[in-house]
């Protein structure tokens, strides 16, 4: 008798670690899947602030060139899609068309020295690269938050645990195709 009542309180002792263990990995991956969502919070909120940006300086511009208006519609149609953008995924793919087309409005200008040299377009050109350094650093930070929380649900034994919970990698910001060529320098 007392031998299997040995045994019995040896596997409720086992069961009653993994128990404790599950949840306190449980508790981990709901610590780690808040950062990122706390960081991408931050991200959000650069992408908003530089959106807001965006009215101005194409006012700005407006108002030197009036045969430019192909570009400015493209930077202003991209800003609509990243407003509408209501996942990170489709942020990222909205955000990479107002890049590209925020590049392409700022190669216009330079065939308008009068604009360049407004004190009101270069202004905005500091507050937007101040946003863009705001930005750089918030999705920095999420994506060392995703790689934490992505790494974490795939280290055994997390991975399963992370797979009971039905948890999934996260998608890492990635700079566009574009963002990565070398930009031609011609004198």
């Amino acid at each position: 008798m007392k031998k299997s009542l040995g045994w019995i309180i040896g596997i409720l002792v086992v069961l009653l670690i993994f128990f404790t263990a599950f949840i306190s990995i449980g508790n981990s991956f709901v610590r780690k899947e808040e950062a990122v969502n706390n960081n991408w919070a931050e991200v959000d909120n650069q992408l908003q602030r530089r959106s807001d940006l965006i009215p101005n300086l194409v006012q700005t511009v407006k108002g030197y060139t009036k045969h430019e208006q192909a570009a400015i519609a493209e930077v202003t149609d991209a800003r609509s899609k990243l407003a509408g953008a209501a996942t990170p995924e489709t942020k990222m793919q909205a955000n990479n068309q107002l890049d590209q087309a925020l590049s392409r409005l700022l190669v216009v200008v330079e065939n308008y020295p009068n604009l360049k040299a407004s004190e009101q377009f270069t202004n905005l050109q500091y507050e937007l690269a101040g946003s863009e350094n705001r930005l750089a650093v918030a999705r920095k930070r999420y994506n060392d938050a995703v790689r934490e929380y992505n790494v974490s649900i795939r280290v055994f034994p997390r991975s399963i645990v992370a797979a009971m919970k039905g948890l999934t990698a996260k998608q890492m910001w990635e700079a566009s195709p574009q963002a990565r060529q070398t930009p031609k320098v011609e004198f």
